[in-house]
């Protein structure tokens, strides 16, 4: 469903989504006060946690949902958990455009590395590449040898997934001896920062043009660069402000702040989400043409969460875990990059008497691995060590 215009969405999610209902009657507003983009800071934003909660209150939308629940192709559980609906059509989270603005076209092989497996990502990216033509090799993530072989024996042309895993698989065929026999020519990538030096290295050694896109779960593509790779042009039927965290007021062209989505879309009209996310607004031209302004990149996190290895890691999942361990009193985990990757370590501080024992390490590691979905190495401190912040990025 398209809207004739802006105020057509607002009215159409008030009358059909009781989540954006409410937030009007908190904030004393009708949907006639919100006529236009420039109204949008009337209405107070939408954080991550109040979804969570709205999701456990009333699930499983939190009544964000303005469609039958059987008009649903899938729903999907994100860290949280949370709720991820897919709607009607082959791209719904339109990154078509982004990938085509990457330079893929029918007829190319690629290789989708994201996960099929609960979160929306791989596919996401899957009824994106097949909507412009594209043969999808449906490998999401691990067993690098075995998709090394997969790339040189499909002669597959393009990657999708995050940054450090194209990486590793590429060092993984240089082990193979098989570097030279792959075709990949380019990739498109998201979920994890796509570092300068790791694009000019990729293009400049192994001769793959490397694009990068921005989107979450929730609202599926956002921004997404072109060719020309100056920024992020905003995607289609979303609207996105760059607010100071503390306020939701927009800041000036230019300056940091969170970037908030507002999702201009029939089955999930979700309005002012506060993504967390750092960003800044240009409106430089770009050679590529496009109008409007873009994002100048990412710039870092506003919330207290830090994304590892393409998923959100938040202080209160590291505390839970620590709680499940009646030796372990306190958790902290601490982020670092190594070879482009991002590498997760648990430092766990014992209560008086408690052994540090391989076989202790090894089970954190496990539940870990299971609740926070992130693989990490287990290292004990010593008492008095761990306080303050849980979640350490030293990126």
């Amino acid at each position: 469903m398209s809207f004739a215009s802006f105020a057509a969405f607002i009215t159409y999610a008030y009358e059909n989504s009781p989540a954006v209902r409410d937030k009007f009657t908190a904030a004393g507003l009708e949907p006639a006060a919100i006529r236009e983009v420039n109204d949008l800071p009337k209405l107070p934003v939408t954080r991550k946690g109040e979804l969570s909660r709205r999701q456990q209150e009333a699930p499983p939308f939190g009544g964000f949902l303005a469609v039958p629940r059987e008009r649903l192709q899938r729903i999907f559980a994100s860290p949280g958990p949370i709720y991820d609906p897919q709607g009607e059509g082959e791209d719904y989270w339109r990154w078509r455009e982004a990938l085509e603005a990457a330079g893929f076209k029918a007829g190319d092989v690629v290789q989708n590395t994201f996960s099929y497996h609960l979160t929306p990502a791989g596919f996401m990216f899957d009824g994106a590449l097949r909507s412009i033509g594209c043969t999808v090799v449906p490998t999401g993530v691990g067993n690098a040898a075995l998709q090394v072989q997969i790339m040189r024996d499909l002669r597959v042309t393009g990657y999708v997934g995050v940054p450090s895993f194209l990486y590793a698989l590429l060092q993984k065929a240089e082990e193979m001896g098989l570097a030279t026999e792959l075709a990949l020519a380019r990739a498109w990538v998201t979920a994890e920062q796509l570092r300068e030096e790791l694009r000019r290295l990729l293009r400049e050694k192994y001769g793959i043009m490397v694009f990068q896109g921005y989107g979450t779960a929730d609202t599926g593509c956002v921004a997404y660069e072109c060719a020309g790779q100056q920024g992020l042009h905003v995607a289609r039927d979303v609207v996105v402000e760059i607010v100071d965290p503390q306020t939701g007021e927009p800041v000036p062209e230019g300056e940091t702040g969170e970037i908030v989505v507002t999702l201009l879309d029939a089955t999930y009209p979700l309005i002012r989400l506060a993504t967390g996310d750092l960003s800044a607004f240009t409106s430089a031209p770009c050679p590529c043409g496009r109008p409007g302004k873009r994002l100048v990149g990412i710039l870092g996190r506003a919330a207290d969460g830090v994304k590892v290895r393409g998923l959100f890691l938040y202080p209160h999942q590291v505390a839970a875990l620590a709680e499940e361990f009646a030796a372990v009193r306190a958790l902290r985990a601490v982020v670092t990059l190594r070879d482009f990757r991002d590498e997760l370590t648990l430092e766990a501080e014992l209560v008086a008497g408690a052994e540090g024992t391989a076989d202790l390490a090894a089970q954190i590691a496990a539940r870990a691995k299971e609740r926070l979905r992130l693989r990490s190495e287990v290292v004990f401190v010593p008492p008095g060590t761990i306080g303050g912040t849980l979640v350490v990025d030293k990126r």
